[in-house]
């Protein structure tokens, strides 16, 4: 087992309130009456449906195929019967709609037929990489990142370390750690698989130090497979946030991802243990993704745990289920208390981002409106990405969106330190995202603008070039008729001086001819 090596600024040692729902295995929770499915679960293009209203479903049949590069397909969780492809509140912080499918569950969970592969290492890179999209796998962290994107490299990127994330630093939340504890020979056979996909030198699974079932757990499935070599456990130090990709990688390697970098541009790819054992259960098994585990956890659920959840089951079913004492305008929180947000409908569908349910929270104080930044500075000293969060927040307030970029806006992970320490309790986070939504929008708007123009500009090419291309040829015919008069000219010349060479008659000879 080796050692952390480095350690990164910033940072807080906050309650973990991970016991609570550590006390029982995974379970699985029933097959809801209803099937909510929004087709964007994942960054990037939503799937396009596949299926009609009417349709009969097998689990695990696909009813969205991947749109664009940057998606993947969608599965149905069980079989039943299309009712509705309609606009359907998501779990997002805005509140809004998006296309969904909806199944009406017939209980009997009959199978599609599913290909499994005997040998991932008859597969090739491309070919791994394709079960995975089609499988609609991608990163269970949180984010929903296509995963299949991350095990291409390119051509020009070598891969040295393929690193599992399996910190899990947020509190409340233990669904990794519970499935590092239950089915760790599973996230093997996935590590392998990825690994071979990215022909990685080197494995690091690390794990906080406030796991020690999950620590154990791994290493005596590494244990078990002889076989495998350069793939090690690190311990790394309980410390919010280092579970985020460029903290750990720094506490975890010493290496630092460059501004505006990724992790593959020092050699180095990052996935998460869920990610990992859904890709295992997909080649080793045919089994697209179509259920995750979900931490249902909080002051409120007096049945806390982990629960494996077929994607599109209501929440409300899922809460139902632990039992939960919840109001029924009561909001609750998907994520953990420091990174997720709240909701306030509970009909809303789990989908695949959806890592932890919270309801209720320990140690909060009631809400209350931000008082004026007394420039204490403690946001600084805890930012993990050595920002200036402060400065951030003036820039981002007042709008000033370029002078919020030089200060490196797009480097902040949104962790919530500086909100955790404000003394003034200034949702800092929540104006950072507002600012890098107006520069993505402003940025969308002036691609637009830029194609519009590079359009505008194509069509008066295009036009000048027509009116050339007619003016040359006019210019041709006119050259042509020109000189087909002048052929016509010297050839009536050319024949007039042909007869102007036959001589007429003498008058001698013409008097002679009289005369005889």
């Amino acid at each position: 087992m080796r050692t952390p090596v480095s350690d990164f600024p910033g940072g807080l040692h906050l309650p973990g309130h991970k016991k609570r729902s550590t006390q029982t295995p995974i379970r699985k929770t029933p097959i809801s009456k209803q099937l909510i499915l929004p087709l964007q679960q994942h960054i990037g293009e939503a799937a396009v449906p596949v299926v009609e209203v009417g349709d009969e479903v097998l689990k695990g049949q696909r009813i969205g195929r991947a749109e664009g590069h940057v998606s993947v397909c969608l599965h149905a969780p069980t079989s039943g019967k299309i009712v509705a492809i309609e606009e359907r509140p998501i779990p997002h912080p805005s509140g809004l709609s998006a296309l969904c499918v909806i199944i009406e569950t017939d209980g009997e969970d009959r199978w599609v037929e599913r290909q499994p592969v005997a040998d991932y290492k008859t597969l090739s890179a491309h070919e791994i990489r394709q079960i995975v999209r089609d499988a609609g796998i991608v990163g269970l962290g949180g984010a929903g990142f296509p995963s299949f994107i991350k095990l291409n490299p390119g051509v020009h990127h070598q891969v040295d370390l393929l690193l599992i994330n399996g910190a899990e630093c947020e509190p409340y939340i233990t669904c990794d750690t519970m499935l590092m504890r239950e089915r760790a020979e599973g996230i093997i056979d996935g590590i392998e698989i990825m690994r071979h996909a990215l022909n990685a030198a080197e494995v690091i699974i690390a794990i906080e130090d406030n796991k020690p079932a999950s620590i154990s757990a791994m290493q005596l499935a590494l244990a078990a497979r002889t076989e495998l070599k350069n793939i090690d456990v690190v311990v790394v130090p309980t410390r919010y946030p280092t579970g985020g990709e460029k903290q750990l990688i720094q506490v975890v390697t010493g290496k630092e991802v460059p501004s505006n970098g990724l992790p593959i541009d020092i050699g180095i790819v990052c996935h998460n243990p869920g990610t990992a054992y859904a890709v295992a259960r997909a080649v080793n098994y045919g089994e697209p993704l179509i259920s995750r585990i979900v931490t249902v956890t909080g002051t409120d659920v007096p049945h806390a745990g982990n629960f494996e959840t077929l994607f599109g089951t209501p929440i409300s079913d899922l809460l139902a289920f632990c039992e939960t004492r919840r109001q029924p305008d009561e909001p609750f929180i998907q994520g953990g208390p420091m990174m997720g947000y709240s909701l306030a409908g509970d009909e809303l569908p789990i989908t695949k981002t959806a890592n932890c349910i919270l309801v209720g929270v320990e140690d909060v104080a009631p809400a209350s409106e931000p008082l004026p930044c007394i420039r204490c500075g403690d946001c600084a000293d805890v930012c993990p990405a050595s920002l200036l969060p402060q400065q951030l927040y003036w820039y981002s307030r007042s709008k000033e969106f370029d002078t919020a970029r030089d200060y490196k806006l797009f480097d902040c992970i949104e962790c919530g330190c500086c909100d955790y320490v404000c003394p003034s309790k200034i949702p800092l986070v929540s104006y950072f995202r507002f600012a890098k939504t107006e520069i993505m929008n402003q940025e969308r708007e002036q691609r637009k603008s830029d194609l519009a123009r590079e359009r505008h500009e194509s069509r008066l090419e295009r036009l000048e070039r027509e009116r050339l291309e007619k003016e040359e040829r006019q210019a041709q015919r006119k050259a042509a008729l020109e000189a087909s008069k002048k052929a016509a000219a010297a050839k009536e010349a050319k024949e007039k001086a042909a007869g102007d060479k036959v001589q007429p008659k003498s008058d001698e000879s013409t008097a002679a001819e009289e005369k005889n």
